[in-house]
C-alpha cells in the first residue's frame, strides 16, 4: 500500500524540497511536484527539473496563492508534504484550507497524511529563542495548531540541522559562502558544550518519506537524532582539526555578547546568529529526552 501511495510535494525545487522529491521517487511513490509554469523554463532550475523528469516526477502547475489549482493538485494524491521556507511558512494555512476543501485526505486512513514544513527544531519545546528566529519558530507552531484544529492527519518531522548549513554557524562572522570551516581561528557561540544535531540533506529526505510511510507516525512527532550526529560544537571543531591536521585558535563568545551581536547585526547575519543562539548557546536541539 505504501509503495502505491501518491505524494505531492510543495516547494519541491527549494533547498530541502529537491531532496524530498528525489527520495519519494526513489522509494517507488508516484511523485508529484507543484511548480509554477515559469519554473519549468527557468534556467536556474534547469538541472533540478531535468533530474525530476529523469525520475518520472509529474509536474502540476500552481502555487500557494492559486487556491483552485492547489485543491486540484491535492485531489490527485494521498499525501501532501510541504517543504516551503522563509515567508511562505505562514502561507501553509492555504495548504490546510485546500486539503479541507479537496476532502480526499482522510484522518481514518493511516497512509493519508499532511507533513507541514518543519525541518528544524521542535518548535513546541523551544524556550531560549530571540528575534528574528523566534518569529519563524512561532509561525511553525501556529501552523501545527491550525493542522490540529482542522483535524487533519499529520506527521511532524523534526530533522534538526541541515549538514549543508553547519558551515554558516562555524563562520558566524565570516564568509557564509565559504566551502569549508575556518583553518586558522574560529568563533564559538557560548561555551561550545551543548549538543547539536546535523544530518545530511539526503538522509533527512529519506527519513521524511519513511516517516510518511509508517503507520506508527500518524499524528506523531518524529525526531531525527542519530547518536553519531549528536555532538557539541567543541567536538565538531575537534573533528575538523583532526581532518586538517592543525589546531585552531578558538574564540568563545559568551551568551551576553552573542545577544549583543544579534542586536547589532543586519540580515541575513542577524537571522543566522539568532538561530545559532538557540541551537549552540541554549542547546535547544538536544536538551530533552525523546
Amino acid at each position: 500500500m505504501a509503495v502505491e501511495s501518491k505524494i505531492l510535494i510543495i516547494g519541491g525545487t527549494g533547498y530541502i524540497g529537491k531532496y524530498v522529491v528525489e527520495a519519494s521517487a526513489k522509494a517507488g511513490h508516484p511523485t508529484f511536484a507543484l511548480v509554477r509554469e515559469n519554473t519549468i523554463s527557468d534556467p536556474k532550475r534547469a538541472a533540478i527539473i531535468e533530474r525530476f523528469k529523469s525520475l518520472g516526477v509529474t509536474f502540476l502547475y500552481g502555487d500557494l496563492h492559486d487556491h483552485q489549482k492547489l485543491v486540484n493538485a491535492i485531489k490527485q494524491v494521498d499525501r501532501v508534504i510541504s517543504t516551503v521556507g522563509g515567508d511562505l511558512v505562514a502561507h501553509q494555512v492555504k495548504i490546510i484550507a485546500a486539503i479541507k476543501e479537496a476532502g480526499n485526505i482522510k484522518s481514518y486512513i493511516w497512509f493519508h497524511r499532511f507533513l507541514p514544513s518543519e525541518f528544524g527544531s521542535d518548535v513546541d519545546r523551544l524556550h531560549g529563542v530571540v528575534e528574528p528566529a523566534a518569529s519563524l519558530y512561532r509561525t511553525k507552531a501556529e501552523i501545527r495548531r491550525a493542522v490540529e484544529a482542522e483535524g487533519l492527519p499529520y506527521t511532524y518531522l523534526v530533522s534538526n540541522g541541515f549538514a549543508g548549513y553547519l558551515n554558516y554557524f562555524l563562520n558566524p562572522f565570516g564568509d557564509f559562502s565559504s566551502a569549508s570551516p575556518p583553518r586558522d581561528k574560529i568563533v564559538i557561540l557560548g561555551d561550545g558544550n551543548p549538543k547539536v544535531v546535523f544530518s545530511k540533506e539526503e538522509d533527512i529526505a529519506a527519513y521524511t518519506i519513511k516517516a510518511a510511510d509508517d503507520p506508527r507516525t500518524l499524528n506523531k512527532i518524529v525526531y531525527l537524532r542519530p547518536p553519531a550526529n549528536t555532538l557539541s560544537c567543541n567536538e565538531i571543531v575537534s573533528l575538523w582539526e583532526r581532518k586538517i591536521g592543525q589546531t585552531l585558535e578558538k574564540i568563545y563568545l559568551p551568551e551576553k555578547e552573542v545577544l549583543e551581536k544579534i542586536q547589532e547585526a543586519s540580515m541575513p547575519s542577524k537571522f543566522i546568529l539568532s538561530l545559532g543562539y538557540t541551537v549552540f548557546v541554549k542547546g535547544e536541539m538536544a536538551n530533552f529526552e525523546m
